[in-house]
């Protein structure tokens, strides 16, 4: 695909690591350009394994030349995440992915015990991965119970080390201080960093030497908490909670497949009203805990996303989540096997599913506020919802249901009832935050 934007003769391709592939069939169903098709594996893998290996070595294109707006910019950053040994088709990783396109270089992750955690660490081998400098994601595996806590205390640990460094470059009267912490912009952080750098070697003392030890914090690391519903919902969801109310600059992202998915299908919070999970094989009869309804109250920046659905949106959430100065939660809807449709289906699965108002695409930015405007951005359309009886047909976990359960429709009643309230609750809520804005006064009162 040519790429004119990006200079003459530049084009976006994609090559395959026949090694590597899953075989889900997922690129080749939704190339735009119709330039891929399946082959037995044996009979490409020796010459395109080569092609592969070599498009390898093609140097990165510099970041400050990419729309990171544009899903195909996103794909051309260095890769932090690659080749996870994910069920085929997983709709969790390429939200991991693109989180580890846009932060890889600064990003710490604490992941909860889930599914997120045995494709993310399956030892000896892991996906994530570190690029020619040797910066990449610093990535640990919590416990479901205490995966928000930990990854809290991360966020409090670097703190602690930057404003360590901070005191120090003032002890030892080096440049302007506070204007380089101000910084924000990760190239120019990476310039103050390397400056810094010469000027300690050249300055002697314990002082000195425990600032260099210090110096990589000017760089200011983009903290990630990730899970499952089952962590974020249910058994995590008093840390979640905690984080949300701490005013810390930590950011979640909930991979929502709706049930626990690597302990056995039971229901979780998350699961809708009607699915067939174990606990509920005629169907779940209460509705959805609906999580950012939940963290729109705390201050958050709050928003809900499908990849399959609208790739823009997400990549637009997930940059206004790492620039918001406190909490962030992100709900990523994320097919599942046992969801109990053909995978190869999942984007065309999100947007029907997005189309219903079952799972509205939505931003809540709190900033918004404060310049006068609404801060819910609602990135679908739930006035006119398309029929949810047809979507529920596509999904064997409805199906099953509906054959063990008469009462079945009454389910699905009460589903769109609730859908269609969940929505207009949040447009009420956000309308309640604008007409209640609290008057700030000089001095500090108000």
């Amino acid at each position: 695909m040519k790429t004119p934007e990006l200079g003459p003769n530049m084009y976006f391709t994609i090559n395959i690591s026949p090694a590597d592939c899953t075989g889900c069939n997922i690129c080749v169903k939704h190339c735009p350009v119709s330039a891929l098709s399946m082959v037995p594996a044996k009979d490409v893998m020796v010459k395109q394994q080569a092609e592969f290996d070599a498009a390898e070595q093609i140097p990165n294109i510099d970041r400050a030349k990419l729309n990171l707006n544009i899903p195909k910019h996103v794909e051309l950053l260095p890769h932090y995440f690659e080749f996870p040994g994910a069920c085929a088709g997983c709709g969790e990783t390429p939200y991991v992915r693109m989180l580890a396109h846009l932060f890889g270089d600064k990003m710490v992750v604490a992941n909860a015990t889930g599914c997120s955690s045995i494709y993310g660490a399956n030892l000896p081998t892991t996906p994530w991965t570190c690029d020619a400098n040797g910066r990449g994601p610093a990535w640990s595996n919590s416990l479901f119970e205490d995966n928000a806590e930990y990854g809290l205390g991360m966020r409090l640990a670097l703190n602690q080390k930057r404003d360590n460094l901070k005191a120090l470059l003032f002890e030892l009267g080096i440049g302007n201080v506070e204007q380089m912490f101000d910084e924000t912009d990760t190239l120019k952080q990476r310039e103050i960093e390397s400056n810094l750098r010469k000027q300690l070697a050249n300055i002697d003392g314990d002082r000195a030497r425990l600032a260099e030890s210090l110096v990589g914090e000017i760089v200011d690391k983009s903290v990630w908490v990730i899970g499952g519903d089952g962590w974020a919902y249910d058994i995590g969801y008093g840390g979640v909670d905690h984080i949300l109310h701490s005013g810390e600059n930590v950011n979640i992202l909930v991979l929502d497949t709706e049930g626990y998915s690597n302990t056995g299908g039971q229901q979780s919070k998350s699961t809708p009203f009607g699915a067939s999970m174990k606990f509920a094989i005629g169907g779940k009869d209460h509705a959805k805990k609906d999580l950012g309804m939940i963290a729109m109250m705390s201050g958050a920046y709050v928003a809900q996303i499908a990849m399959g659905a609208n790739q823009a949106q997400a990549i637009r959430a997930f940059r206004e989540a790492a620039s918001f100065n406190g909490p962030s939660i992100i709900l990523a809807y994320a097919p599942c096997i046992a969801h109990g449709f053909a995978l190869q289906n999942g984007p065309e699965h999100q947007t029907q599913m997005v189309q219903t108002g079952a799972w509205p695409l939505f931003r809540f930015d709190p900033r918004l506020i404060d310049e006068g405007h609404n801060p819910l951005t609602m990135d679908s359309n739930v006035d006119n919802p398309a029929p949810l009886e047809e979507f529920l047909k596509t999904e064997s976990r409805f199906g099953a249901a509906r054959a063990a359960n008469p009462q079945f429709n009454k389910l699905v009643d009460l589903a769109k009832a609730n859908n269609a309230y969940k929505s207009e609750l949040k447009k009420h809520i956000a309308q309640f935050a604008m007409l209640n804005k609290p008057n700030v006064k000089e001095n500090g009162e108000g």
